[in-house]
């Protein structure tokens, strides 16, 4: 009895001059031994036992002996104050922390653009040209079948497009990253944007868009009057389509009639006026076209949507997605025929559209649309989709 004493008094000494160890604190924390009724039903300590660690003895297992060599024959019992430890895990894994998700792989932004610069180009989003190639292939599309037959495309018209392509989505996106900052740091996929994590402020923001609209002002002074007049109506829709998604289930809608303008204004740029059998049939390809893309990009974000309260197709189709955007391809793919047909392109246009169709039918048939990184897959594939139908039509205008 006067060891067992003895060996009380000096784990209270210990206890009083030094804090336990996590492991063992872990240990002591487990629940008690059968062996150990007393330990099972502790009363609710006094004032005094605030002051003191309280104990009872047993003997340890040994499997205790490796992270508390010390305690081999106490146990503690912590007072009242700690009653959150028991919502602590005592298995060995909970001391270690919690593995974080690995980083995104750096992009040319991060190593080419300069450090002051770099939120800029994340804004403009120069680090996912998908958006830019999306917008510019319907320019493209337009630009070649207003070429004469048997002849090349205007390969100034082209650049001019491709550079106003890349100047346009990126104000576009600056746009609706002001408008939306409330809701982007909600969302998991948009919370690291310039405006939600708070790199740039939205006065920065105003002033780097005047700078954008600027430069493709620059642009649209190089094209005829017709097509400056048809150009500058667009922005209309570019400061406008980030509200849709406030008011309809139908924002993919409203995009497709942004980012296909470029196919009347693409022909416009070439002949100065418009073609409706030509140029209707394209316009409305490319907005069945957008239905299917950004339909599936809206599947990733669907969870956050409902949370925040934004509207998209992928919550007004939900389950019968597949159907809607299976519709959705046909009648673009129809629409593109019809175009062609009537524009006199030759026969190679027809495979390519063929290709295309096959393309946009495998992204329709494999997407898991409840799988995030499958959806985006699908939607960056598109920009194939756009290069197969931009090459029927400079194959088809070149042998019509």
């Amino acid at each position: 009895m006067a060891l067992l004493r003895a060996a009380a008094a000096e784990l209270r000494r210990r206890a009083r001059s030094s804090p336990l160890p996590a492991p063992a604190l872990s240990y002591l924390l487990s629940s008690p031994s059968p062996q150990s009724p007393a330990a099972s039903t502790f009363p609710d300590p006094s004032p005094l036992a605030h002051r003191r660690h309280l104990i009872t003895l047993r003997r340890c297992p040994a499997s205790a002996s490796a992270f508390a060599p010390d305690l081999h024959h106490a146990r503690i019992l912590l007072p009242s104050h700690f009653s959150q430890a028991s919502q602590l895990s005592t298995s060995p894994s909970s001391s270690e922390p919690a593995a974080k998700a690995s980083p995104p792989p750096p992009t040319w932004v991060d190593n080419w653009i300069p450090e002051a610069a770099r939120p800029y180009a994340m804004l403009a989003r120069l680090d996912k040209p998908i958006g830019t190639w999306l917008l510019a292939w319907p320019c493209m599309w337009s630009i070649t079948i207003a070429a004469m037959p048997g002849q090349l495309p205007d390969l100034k018209m082209l650049a001019l497009f491709g550079c106003g392509a890349v100047l346009l989505r990126g104000a576009g996106c600056t746009v609706n990253d002001l408008l939306d900052r409330d809701i982007d740091n909600k969302v998991e996929r948009t919370k690291s944007r310039p405006f939600a994590s708070g790199v740039l402020t939205p006065s920065q923001g105003v002033g780097f868009l005047g700078f954008q609209l600027l430069l493709g002002l620059g642009i649209l002074l190089q094209l005829n009057n017709y097509s400056r007049i048809l150009g500058a109506s667009s922005l209309l829709l570019v400061f406008s389509y980030p509200l849709m998604k406030r008011f309809t289930f139908w924002p993919q809608a409203y995009l497709g009639l942004t980012f296909n303008w470029g196919a009347l204004l693409g022909w416009a740029a070439i002949k100065e006026s418009l073609d409706p059998a030509v140029i209707l049939p394209l316009y409305t390809a490319g907005i069945c076209w957008t239905l299917v893309y950004d339909t599936i990009y809206a599947h990733q974000d669907k969870e956050d949507d409902l949370k925040v309260g934004v509207k998209s197709t992928a919550l007004r189709f939900g389950d019968l997605t597949k159907y809607w955007i299976s519709g959705f391809g046909a009648a673009c793919i129809g629409s593109l025929a019809l175009s062609g047909y009537n524009a006199d392109l030759g026969w190679p246009y027809y495979p390519f559209l063929s290709a295309a169709a096959a393309q946009l039918a495998w992204q329709i048939s494999t997407v898991e649309l409840s799988n995030r990184s499958d959806c985006n897959r699908k939607f960056v594939s598109n920009k194939w989709f756009g290069a197969l139908v931009f090459s029927g039509i400079l194959c088809g205008r070149l042998v019509s």
